[in-house]
Protein backbone atom coordinates (compact mmCIF):
# COMPACT_ATOMS: atom_id res chain seq x y z
CA UNK A 1 0.00 0.00 0.00
CA UNK A 2 1.21 3.35 -0.80
CA UNK A 3 2.49 5.27 2.62
CA UNK A 4 -0.15 7.74 3.93
CA UNK A 5 1.72 10.86 3.32
CA UNK A 6 1.77 13.85 6.11
CA UNK A 7 3.12 16.89 4.95
CA UNK A 8 4.55 19.08 7.90
CA UNK A 9 7.82 20.70 8.89
CA UNK A 10 9.56 18.14 10.79
CA UNK A 11 12.94 17.51 12.48
CA UNK A 12 12.35 13.82 11.56
CA UNK A 13 13.97 12.96 14.77
CA UNK A 14 13.30 13.78 18.64
CA UNK A 15 14.65 16.75 20.68
CA UNK A 16 16.10 17.16 24.05
CA UNK A 17 13.37 16.35 26.10
CA UNK A 18 11.79 19.42 28.26
CA UNK A 19 11.33 19.82 31.97
CA UNK A 20 7.52 18.92 32.80
CA UNK A 21 5.76 19.27 36.54
CA UNK A 22 5.05 15.23 36.81
CA UNK A 23 4.49 12.06 35.06
CA UNK A 24 3.44 12.49 31.24
CA UNK A 25 -0.04 10.66 30.62
CA UNK A 26 -1.98 10.25 27.54
CA UNK A 27 -5.42 9.70 27.15
CA UNK A 28 -6.54 9.12 23.90
CA UNK A 29 -10.32 8.75 23.03
CA UNK A 30 -12.52 6.02 21.06
CA UNK A 31 -13.66 7.70 17.68
CA UNK A 32 -12.55 5.13 14.65
CA UNK A 33 -10.88 6.87 11.52
CA UNK A 34 -10.74 10.11 13.37
CA UNK A 35 -8.17 8.60 15.66
CA UNK A 36 -5.57 9.69 12.88
CA UNK A 37 -5.53 12.79 14.66
CA UNK A 38 -3.66 10.87 17.52
CA UNK A 39 -0.62 9.63 15.78
CA UNK A 40 -0.21 13.52 14.91
CA UNK A 41 -0.11 13.91 18.21
CA UNK A 42 2.15 11.24 19.59
CA UNK A 43 4.59 12.57 16.30
CA UNK A 44 4.74 16.23 17.83
CA UNK A 45 5.74 14.89 21.52
CA UNK A 46 8.04 12.54 20.19
CA UNK A 47 9.47 14.91 18.36
CA UNK A 48 9.86 17.25 21.19
CA UNK A 49 11.65 14.78 23.39
CA UNK A 50 8.06 13.78 25.26
CA UNK A 51 7.47 10.48 25.76
CA UNK A 52 4.59 9.01 27.83
CA UNK A 53 4.78 7.26 31.09
CA UNK A 54 1.68 6.32 30.93
CA UNK A 55 -0.64 5.58 27.71
CA UNK A 56 -4.64 5.21 28.60
CA UNK A 57 -7.01 4.63 25.94
CA UNK A 58 -10.76 3.63 24.88
CA UNK A 59 -11.83 2.08 21.40
CA UNK A 60 -9.29 3.13 18.46
CA UNK A 61 -7.95 5.31 21.35
CA UNK A 62 -6.95 2.09 23.25
CA UNK A 63 -5.35 0.35 19.85
CA UNK A 64 -3.21 3.68 19.29
CA UNK A 65 -2.02 3.44 22.97
CA UNK A 66 -1.29 -0.45 23.00
CA UNK A 67 1.73 0.85 19.33
CA UNK A 68 3.04 3.35 21.57
CA UNK A 69 3.28 0.93 24.70
CA UNK A 70 3.97 -2.23 22.67
CA UNK A 71 7.46 -0.86 21.04
CA UNK A 72 10.31 1.24 21.93
CA UNK A 73 10.44 4.87 21.66
CA UNK A 74 12.47 4.31 18.26
CA UNK A 75 10.06 2.37 16.45
CA UNK A 76 6.78 3.87 17.97
CA UNK A 77 5.91 6.46 14.95
CA UNK A 78 7.13 3.76 12.41
CA UNK A 79 4.57 1.26 13.86
CA UNK A 80 1.97 3.63 14.13
CA UNK A 81 2.59 4.60 10.43
CA UNK A 82 2.42 1.33 9.53
CA UNK A 83 -1.09 0.80 11.45
CA UNK A 84 -2.79 3.73 9.94
CA UNK A 85 -1.24 3.22 6.40
CA UNK A 86 -2.56 -0.19 6.36
CA UNK A 87 -6.43 0.26 7.35
CA UNK A 88 -6.22 3.55 5.21
CA UNK A 89 -8.47 3.16 1.70
CA UNK A 90 -7.27 4.18 -1.17
CA UNK A 91 -9.20 6.51 -3.17
CA UNK A 92 -12.09 5.65 -6.05
CA UNK A 93 -10.81 8.73 -7.32
CA UNK A 94 -9.07 11.48 -6.65
CA UNK A 95 -9.42 12.20 -2.92
CA UNK A 96 -9.73 15.67 -1.87
CA UNK A 97 -11.28 17.81 0.93
CA UNK A 98 -13.89 19.16 -0.85
CA UNK A 99 -14.99 16.33 -2.43
CA UNK A 100 -18.38 15.37 -0.65
CA UNK A 101 -19.19 12.48 -3.69
CA UNK A 102 -15.82 11.41 -2.25
CA UNK A 103 -16.94 11.47 0.71
CA UNK A 104 -20.18 9.59 0.25
CA UNK A 105 -17.93 6.79 -1.78
CA UNK A 106 -15.60 6.30 1.57
CA UNK A 107 -18.36 5.80 3.35
CA UNK A 108 -19.99 3.40 1.15
CA UNK A 109 -17.45 1.22 0.80
CA UNK A 110 -16.82 1.13 4.30
CA UNK A 111 -20.25 0.13 5.23
CA UNK A 112 -20.56 -2.87 2.62
CA UNK A 113 -16.99 -3.95 2.37
CA UNK A 114 -15.65 -3.60 5.39
CA UNK A 115 -11.77 -2.37 5.45
CA UNK A 116 -9.14 -4.27 4.86
CA UNK A 117 -6.64 -5.44 8.29
CA UNK A 118 -9.65 -3.88 10.31
CA UNK A 119 -13.09 -5.40 9.75
CA UNK A 120 -15.26 -7.22 7.10
CA UNK A 121 -18.77 -7.99 7.22
CA UNK A 122 -19.74 -11.16 9.32
CA UNK A 123 -21.98 -13.76 7.37
CA UNK A 124 -23.38 -14.81 10.48
CA UNK A 125 -26.32 -12.31 10.80
CA UNK A 126 -27.11 -13.58 7.11
CA UNK A 127 -29.65 -15.59 9.49
CA UNK A 128 -31.58 -12.34 9.98
CA UNK A 129 -31.10 -9.80 13.30
CA UNK A 130 -33.32 -12.00 15.76
CA UNK A 131 -31.08 -15.27 14.94
CA UNK A 132 -29.49 -15.81 18.18
CA UNK A 133 -26.31 -16.73 17.45
CA UNK A 134 -24.63 -15.73 20.66
CA UNK A 135 -23.08 -12.03 22.01
CA UNK A 136 -19.63 -12.64 20.32
CA UNK A 137 -20.81 -13.34 16.98
CA UNK A 138 -24.20 -10.37 17.15
CA UNK A 139 -23.00 -7.54 15.45
CA UNK A 140 -22.40 -6.56 11.73
CA UNK A 141 -18.61 -7.51 11.07
CA UNK A 142 -16.50 -9.21 12.12
CA UNK A 143 -12.93 -8.69 13.31
CA UNK A 144 -10.45 -11.61 12.86
CA UNK A 145 -8.44 -9.23 10.75
CA UNK A 146 -7.81 -6.67 13.32
CA UNK A 147 -6.67 -9.17 15.77
CA UNK A 148 -3.64 -9.76 12.94
CA UNK A 149 -2.96 -6.34 12.67
CA UNK A 150 -2.55 -6.06 16.14
CA UNK A 151 -0.03 -8.56 16.28
CA UNK A 152 1.89 -6.99 13.52
CA UNK A 153 2.51 -3.74 15.39
CA UNK A 154 2.11 -4.54 18.81
CA UNK A 155 4.92 -6.08 20.83
CA UNK A 156 2.76 -7.10 24.21
CA UNK A 157 5.90 -8.28 25.91
CA UNK A 158 7.45 -4.99 25.62
CA UNK A 159 3.78 -4.06 27.52
CA UNK A 160 4.43 -6.57 29.85
CA UNK A 161 7.62 -4.99 31.03
CA UNK A 162 5.83 -1.94 32.19
CA UNK A 163 7.50 1.30 30.68
CA UNK A 164 5.06 2.74 30.15
CA UNK A 165 2.06 1.17 31.35
CA UNK A 166 -0.76 0.38 29.90
CA UNK A 167 -4.71 1.08 30.41
CA UNK A 168 -7.63 0.20 28.44
CA UNK A 169 -11.20 0.45 29.17
CA UNK A 170 -13.99 -1.94 28.16
CA UNK A 171 -17.61 -2.41 29.58
CA UNK A 172 -18.73 -5.45 30.83
CA UNK A 173 -22.31 -6.83 28.80
CA UNK A 174 -23.51 -8.40 31.38
CA UNK A 175 -23.13 -5.78 34.85
CA UNK A 176 -22.88 -2.25 32.00
CA UNK A 177 -19.76 -1.44 34.46
CA UNK A 178 -16.38 -0.05 33.04
CA UNK A 179 -13.51 -2.40 33.61
CA UNK A 180 -9.94 -0.98 33.45
CA UNK A 181 -7.23 -3.68 31.88
CA UNK A 182 -3.87 -2.32 33.32
CA UNK A 183 -0.89 -3.77 32.57
CA UNK A 184 0.77 -2.73 36.00
CA UNK A 185 -1.66 -5.25 37.72
CA UNK A 186 -2.21 -8.43 34.82
CA UNK A 187 -0.66 -8.80 31.45
CA UNK A 188 -2.50 -6.87 28.53
CA UNK A 189 -3.19 -9.12 25.59
CA UNK A 190 -4.77 -8.55 22.15
CA UNK A 191 -7.87 -9.49 24.06
CA UNK A 192 -8.07 -6.57 25.89
CA UNK A 193 -7.27 -4.18 23.17
CA UNK A 194 -10.54 -5.70 20.63
CA UNK A 195 -13.06 -5.53 23.70
CA UNK A 196 -11.52 -2.16 24.12
CA UNK A 197 -12.69 -1.54 20.77
CA UNK A 198 -15.56 -3.58 20.04
CA UNK A 199 -18.41 -1.22 20.02
CA UNK A 200 -21.98 -2.74 19.00
CA UNK A 201 -23.47 -3.35 17.11
CA UNK A 202 -20.86 -3.22 14.14
CA UNK A 203 -18.38 -5.71 16.35
CA UNK A 204 -18.89 -8.68 18.20
CA UNK A 205 -18.00 -8.61 22.07
CA UNK A 206 -14.72 -9.83 23.60
CA UNK A 207 -14.95 -12.87 26.07
CA UNK A 208 -12.42 -12.00 28.63
CA UNK A 209 -11.92 -14.63 31.91
CA UNK A 210 -15.76 -15.26 31.15
CA UNK A 211 -17.23 -12.22 30.65
CA UNK A 212 -18.09 -10.78 27.79
CA UNK A 213 -16.86 -7.18 27.05
CA UNK A 214 -18.18 -4.34 24.49
CA UNK A 215 -16.14 -0.64 23.76
CA UNK A 216 -15.10 1.40 26.39
CA UNK A 217 -16.70 4.07 24.83
CA UNK A 218 -20.07 3.45 25.56
CA UNK A 219 -19.41 4.24 29.61
CA UNK A 220 -16.13 6.72 29.90
CA UNK A 221 -15.03 7.65 26.04
CA UNK A 222 -12.59 10.41 27.55
CA UNK A 223 -11.18 7.65 31.02
CA UNK A 224 -9.51 10.76 32.38
CA UNK A 225 -10.69 9.51 35.56
CA UNK A 226 -8.07 7.03 35.86
CA UNK A 227 -5.50 9.16 36.66
CA UNK A 228 -7.24 11.20 39.35
CA UNK A 229 -8.45 7.69 40.88
CA UNK A 230 -4.86 6.26 40.22
CA UNK A 231 -2.89 5.31 43.74
CA UNK A 232 -0.38 6.26 45.26
CA UNK A 233 -1.22 10.06 43.29
CA UNK A 234 1.21 11.60 41.41
CA UNK A 235 1.45 15.30 39.80
CA UNK A 236 0.95 14.94 36.62
CA UNK A 237 1.12 16.53 32.71
CA UNK A 238 -2.07 15.22 31.07
CA UNK A 239 -2.36 15.00 27.39
CA UNK A 240 -5.96 14.31 26.77
CA UNK A 241 -6.44 14.27 23.12
CA UNK A 242 -10.35 15.33 22.27
CA UNK A 243 -11.52 14.16 18.79
CA UNK A 244 -15.44 15.23 19.49
CA UNK A 245 -15.78 19.15 20.17
CA UNK A 246 -18.11 19.57 22.64
CA UNK A 247 -18.98 23.22 21.75
CA UNK A 248 -19.44 24.09 18.31
CA UNK A 249 -22.89 26.43 16.17
CA UNK A 250 -26.25 24.96 16.02
CA UNK A 251 -27.33 22.60 13.77
CA UNK A 252 -29.31 23.30 10.78
CA UNK A 253 -30.22 20.27 9.41
CA UNK A 254 -31.40 16.80 10.33
CA UNK A 255 -27.97 15.41 9.21
CA UNK A 256 -26.68 17.91 10.87
CA UNK A 257 -28.59 16.82 14.37
CA UNK A 258 -27.40 13.24 14.16
CA UNK A 259 -23.57 14.91 13.68
CA UNK A 260 -23.80 17.20 16.41
CA UNK A 261 -25.47 14.74 18.56
CA UNK A 262 -22.85 11.98 18.26
CA UNK A 263 -20.53 14.97 19.14
CA UNK A 264 -22.03 15.35 22.53
CA UNK A 265 -23.21 11.80 22.93
CA UNK A 266 -18.82 11.02 22.74
CA UNK A 267 -17.43 14.50 24.08
CA UNK A 268 -19.76 16.09 26.74
CA UNK A 269 -18.65 14.18 30.01
CA UNK A 270 -15.19 14.71 29.72
CA UNK A 271 -16.06 18.00 30.69
CA UNK A 272 -17.85 17.35 33.66
CA UNK A 273 -15.31 14.28 34.79
CA UNK A 274 -12.96 16.98 35.12
CA UNK A 275 -14.88 19.32 36.90
CA UNK A 276 -15.68 16.28 39.80
CA UNK A 277 -12.15 15.62 40.15
CA UNK A 278 -11.05 18.76 40.08
CA UNK A 279 -13.11 19.13 43.40
CA UNK A 280 -12.13 16.00 45.09
CA UNK A 281 -8.51 17.15 43.84
CA UNK A 282 -9.06 20.60 46.12
CA UNK A 283 -11.18 18.56 48.85
CA UNK A 284 -7.62 16.27 49.15
CA UNK A 285 -5.29 19.57 49.51
CA UNK A 286 -8.02 21.01 51.61
CA UNK A 287 -7.39 18.06 54.21
CA UNK A 288 -3.47 17.94 53.64
CA UNK A 289 -3.48 21.82 54.92
CA UNK A 290 -5.65 21.05 57.82
CA UNK A 291 -3.31 18.13 58.84
CA UNK A 292 -0.37 20.27 58.55
CA UNK A 293 -1.92 22.93 60.64
CA UNK A 294 -2.39 20.41 63.18
CA UNK A 295 -0.01 20.44 66.60
CA UNK A 296 2.59 18.03 66.09
CA UNK A 297 1.74 15.80 68.73
CA UNK A 298 -2.22 14.91 66.96
CA UNK A 299 -0.58 14.33 63.53
CA UNK A 300 1.59 11.72 65.37
CA UNK A 301 -1.74 9.92 66.30
CA UNK A 302 -2.99 6.58 64.78
CA UNK A 303 -6.50 8.56 63.80
CA UNK A 304 -4.91 11.52 62.19
CA UNK A 305 -2.01 9.44 60.08
CA UNK A 306 -5.42 7.70 58.75
CA UNK A 307 -7.06 10.85 57.66
CA UNK A 308 -3.82 12.51 56.56
CA UNK A 309 -4.13 9.37 53.52
CA UNK A 310 -7.27 11.14 51.88
CA UNK A 311 -5.43 14.21 51.28
CA UNK A 312 -2.66 14.72 49.06
CA UNK A 313 -0.08 18.10 47.60
CA UNK A 314 -0.01 16.29 43.80
CA UNK A 315 -0.77 18.97 41.11
CA UNK A 316 -2.58 17.70 37.69
CA UNK A 317 -2.35 19.78 34.35
CA UNK A 318 -5.09 18.78 31.79
CA UNK A 319 -3.84 19.29 28.54
CA UNK A 320 -6.72 19.10 26.21
CA UNK A 321 -5.68 18.85 22.52
CA UNK A 322 -9.25 19.42 20.56
CA UNK A 323 -9.43 19.07 17.19
CA UNK A 324 -11.85 21.02 14.73
CA UNK A 325 -13.67 18.89 13.09
CA UNK A 326 -12.68 19.34 8.89
CA UNK A 327 -14.66 20.57 6.42
CA UNK A 328 -16.96 18.59 5.30
CA UNK A 329 -17.06 15.95 7.58
CA UNK A 330 -20.32 15.05 8.89
CA UNK A 331 -22.51 12.49 10.92
CA UNK A 332 -20.20 9.29 9.25
CA UNK A 333 -17.02 10.85 9.93
CA UNK A 334 -15.90 8.39 12.46
CA UNK A 335 -15.51 5.72 9.18
CA UNK A 336 -14.27 7.50 6.30
CA UNK A 337 -11.09 6.02 6.25
CA UNK A 338 -10.02 7.48 3.22
CA UNK A 339 -6.13 8.00 2.41
CA UNK A 340 -6.53 12.08 2.53
CA UNK A 341 -9.05 11.73 5.48
CA UNK A 342 -6.56 10.09 7.45
CA UNK A 343 -3.68 12.23 6.53
CA UNK A 344 -5.60 15.32 6.81
CA UNK A 345 -6.05 14.70 10.52
CA UNK A 346 -2.63 13.24 11.39
CA UNK A 347 -1.84 16.52 9.95
CA UNK A 348 -4.37 18.71 12.22
CA UNK A 349 -3.02 16.53 15.63
CA UNK A 350 0.76 17.28 14.42
CA UNK A 351 -0.01 21.17 13.95
CA UNK A 352 -2.46 21.24 17.50
CA UNK A 353 0.01 19.82 19.41
CA UNK A 354 2.75 21.69 17.69
CA UNK A 355 1.05 25.36 19.07
CA UNK A 356 0.35 24.02 22.26
CA UNK A 357 3.94 22.75 23.03
CA UNK A 358 5.38 26.20 22.18
CA UNK A 359 3.05 27.72 24.57
CA UNK A 360 4.10 25.44 27.35
CA UNK A 361 0.65 26.27 29.67
CA UNK A 362 2.06 24.20 32.12
CA UNK A 363 4.89 26.66 33.18
CA UNK A 364 1.84 29.36 34.05
CA UNK A 365 1.86 30.16 37.74
CA UNK A 366 -0.98 28.66 39.40
CA UNK A 367 -2.89 28.02 42.75
CA UNK A 368 -1.30 25.24 44.63
CA UNK A 369 -4.46 24.57 45.98
CA UNK A 370 -6.31 24.44 43.23
CA UNK A 371 -4.65 20.79 42.33
CA UNK A 372 -6.03 20.85 38.70
CA UNK A 373 -5.19 23.15 35.91
CA UNK A 374 -7.00 23.03 32.82
CA UNK A 375 -5.35 24.29 29.35
CA UNK A 376 -7.01 24.21 25.96
CA UNK A 377 -5.12 23.80 22.73
CA UNK A 378 -8.14 25.92 20.82
CA UNK A 379 -8.34 28.63 23.32
CA UNK A 380 -6.31 31.83 24.16
CA UNK A 381 -4.04 30.67 26.78
CA UNK A 382 -4.35 33.86 29.36
CA UNK A 383 -1.79 32.64 31.74
CA UNK A 384 0.94 32.52 28.43
CA UNK A 385 0.11 36.20 27.58
CA UNK A 386 0.41 37.24 31.50
CA UNK A 387 3.69 35.07 31.78
CA UNK A 388 6.31 37.79 31.09
CA UNK A 389 4.82 40.06 33.23
CA UNK A 390 4.36 37.57 36.16
CA UNK A 391 8.12 35.91 35.33
CA UNK A 392 9.33 38.95 37.67
CA UNK A 393 7.91 38.11 40.62
CA UNK A 394 7.55 34.66 40.38
CA UNK A 395 10.56 32.64 40.27
CA UNK A 396 11.39 29.14 39.03
CA UNK A 397 8.66 30.14 36.17
CA UNK A 398 10.02 29.91 32.58
CA UNK A 399 8.61 32.26 30.09
CA UNK A 400 7.86 31.21 26.75
CA UNK A 401 5.65 33.67 24.49
CA UNK A 402 2.34 33.06 22.75
CA UNK A 403 2.39 31.64 19.72
CA UNK A 404 1.57 34.85 16.69
CA UNK A 405 -2.14 32.87 16.43
CA UNK A 406 -3.63 32.54 19.63
CA UNK A 407 -7.17 32.83 18.14
CA UNK A 408 -9.82 29.75 18.88
CA UNK A 409 -10.26 27.21 15.99
CA UNK A 410 -12.10 28.03 13.12
CA UNK A 411 -15.98 26.79 13.85
CA UNK A 412 -15.60 26.74 18.18
CA UNK A 413 -17.62 29.03 19.77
Amino acid sequence: MDQVNVEHPSTGAPGAPPSLPGQVVLVFQGGGALGAYQGGVYQALHEAGIEPDWVIGTSIGALNAAIIAGNDAGSRLDRLRAFWERIARKPLWIDTPFTPAGNAAAYLTTIFAGIPGYFSPNRAIAWGLDALVGVEHAAFYTIDDLRETIGSVVDFARIEAGTPHLTVGAVNVRTGRMHYFDSRNAPVRPDHILASGAVPPGFPAIRIDGDAYWDGGLYSNTPIEVVFDDNPRRSSVVFSVQMWPASAPEPQSVWQVLSRQKDIQFASRADSHIAHQKHLHQLRHAVRELIRLLPADRRETAQVKELALCGCGTFMHIVRLNATPLEHEDYLRDIDFSRGAIARRWQAGYADTMRTLERRPWDAPVDPMAGVAVHDSDAPDRAAVERPRAQSATAGITSVPPPPDATPAAGRE
